[in-house]
């Protein structure tokens, strides 16, 4: 995949939470939620916080935390489609359902940046 060998040694252990989320998710062992359910982003959060920083972008990561519901759905429906480029968030958005994505939106949200 193009791109890919840019990834450094050691990638393996810090994309674990990501390809728990996605067995998980695989299984359909999420809690069952409605959609924009903050607590269920919560759940789902913990394989995004692995990359994503609590405060400013970091190394072409950027931070997710605060940012409007509508730009964060906007963002993952792009790299689940594909017109955002991103092997790895198109993997991951392409694993998550409507609900899910929703969920995450309104957890983003409300968590404050760290400065």
């Amino acid at each position: 995949m193009p791109g890919l060998h840019r990834i450094r040694a050691g990638w393996l252990p810090a994309l674990m939470p990501a390809f728990a989320l996605a067995f998980t998710l695989a299984l359909g062992l999420a809690p069952a939620r409605a959609s924009g359910d903050v607590e269920l982003g919560a759940w789902l959060a913990g394989a995004c916080v692995a990359c994503h920083p609590a405060g400013a972008a970091s190394g072409g990561v950027p931070a997710i935390a605060g940012l409007p519901q509508a730009a964060f759905v906007a963002a993952m429906e792009d790299y689940r489609s594909g017109a955002r480029p991103s092997p790895l968030m198109h993997a991951l958005a392409s694993g998550l359902s409507d609900a899910e994505i929703a969920a995450l939106a309104a957890y983003f949200a409300d968590v404050k940046p760290a400065r």
